[in-house]
């Protein structure tokens, strides 16, 4: 399901050191379809990417940012006259350096995504970005210039030394 290669994301500074865009030390990207079950093939594709990136310890925050950037896609970014088959527009990319990880979801929208207005916490649904936002150690979105239309909303976690 997923392809390796170079996504290059830009800012992604918030906090850290600038980083080489071609210091990556990893990377892995796989196309969605615009159907809300791709949110758990999007989940299965995380798990597997980061066991091979010996990454396991991160797959819970990981998986649930990862979860709430690709449904936000399916559910604010996509045209209703979407094809559901052909050419699907939502991809992730997962990308790895020394101390950060960084999750992408790319759509067509050129929307940024909004934050919640209200307080109540009780409602089903509107909490995405809170959650990105506490599990996240920062995020943000952009949009995509060239050949590429839409935009993409990222999330970065710092990685930690091991002990």
């Amino acid at each position: 399901m997923g392809t390796n290669g170079s996504t290059v994301l830009v800012p992604l500074r918030q906090g850290l050191p600038p980083i080489d865009p071609s210091a990556v030390s990893s990377s892995a990207s796989c196309a969605l379809p615009a159907r809300y079950e791709a949110v758990g093939g999007a989940r299965k594709f995380t798990r597997s990417t980061l066991c091979q990136w010996e990454l396991e310890n991160r797959f819970d925050d990981v998986a649930l940012v990862v979860s709430e950037l690709v449904t936000n896609a399916l559910r604010h970014a996509l045209p209703s006259d979407t094809p559901r088959e052909n050419d699907p527009p939502v991809r992730l990319h997962l990308m790895r350096w020394s101390s950060r990880l960084v999750c992408a979801v790319r759509d067509p929208s050129h929307q940024g995504p909004a934050a919640r207005e209200s307080d109540d916490f009780s409602a089903e649904s509107g909490r995405g970005l809170f959650l990105v936002d506490s599990f996240s150690d920062s995020w943000g979105w952009h949009p995509l210039a060239g050949t590429l239309d839409g935009k993409v909303v990222w999330a970065l976690f710092r990685l930690r030394p091991e002990s």
